[in-house]
């Protein structure tokens, strides 16, 4: 598949948190410091959505809260993240970070405007994408696919809690197999939790390829972007 010029990558919520605390400051650090060596290394034209999961989850609310509210809530916990991680990532060196929203809040990031996604890519400006899509009862996976072919990508890197895509729950059943490489349609088919089926669909149809691959493996990105999926598990056409 070559060398990934431009590519879109999904930070869970998760990797913002530690035993104890929702918001870990010292993540924000090692995650910007681990985005800043892919860069150096790849030279990737890099944005990345970021979840609020470990603050809130609009699914996640109590039966009888309005789900539009909640969900609500939700962006603006994806919000927090966004601040966190390009606060970090300025800090350790890279000035020219972007934090766009899709909620208008112009006093702390840009609103997210297409072209202006572009140019900054274009410009090697990273940017980060926060605020899902900006309205209720749609993922950050189903904002990850949106902006991903808005913003003419190559492909989706989407970190998960195991490495790769399993045809049950490898954490559940020991014998669970891992499949090196998919299709879109054998992941809807045999109905493979990859990501939401909106989200998915959405990504079958631009036909951007996505890699799954562990959190911890982050640092490995770089060989990823340049053509090894071996500790992932890469879905195509």
């Amino acid at each position: 598949m070559g060398i990934v010029e431009r590519a879109i990558l999904k930070l869970s919520g998760q990797l913002f948190e530690s035993e104890g605390k929702q918001i870990d400051f010292e993540q924000y650090e090692v995650v910007a410091r681990q985005i800043i060596e892919i860069r150096e290394q790849t030279k990737v034209q890099l944005a990345m959505v970021v979840g609020g999961g470990n603050i809130f989850r609009g699914r996640e609310a109590s039966v009888g809260v309005d789900r539009t509210q909640a969900d609500s809530m939700g962006m603006l916990a994806t919000i927090m993240n966004g601040i966190g991680l390009r606060e970090a990532l300025v800090r350790n060196g890279a000035e020219n970070t972007r934090l766009m929203t899709s909620i208008n809040i112009p006093q702390v990031a840009e609103p997210f405007i297409l072209i202006k996604g572009r140019y900054h890519l274009a410009n090697n400006r990273l940017v980060i994408i926060a605020g899902g899509l900006g309205i209720p009862f749609f993922s950050t996976d189903s904002a990850v696919a949106q902006y991903a072919a808005e913003l003419e990508c190559k492909m989706i890197f989407k970190a998960s809690t195991v490495d790769g895509v399993y045809d049950k729950d490898p954490k559940k059943y020991p014998d669970a197999k891992k499949y090196p490489e998919l299709n879109y349609r054998a992941v809807i088919h045999e109905r493979l939790g990859v990501m939401d089926q909106t989200a998915f669909t959405m990504c079958e149809e631009s036909g951007i390829p996505i890699f799954v691959f562990d959190i911890k493996d982050l640092c490995h990105l770089p060989e990823a972007i340049r053509g090894d999926y071996s500790f992932g598990t890469l879905i195509s056409g």
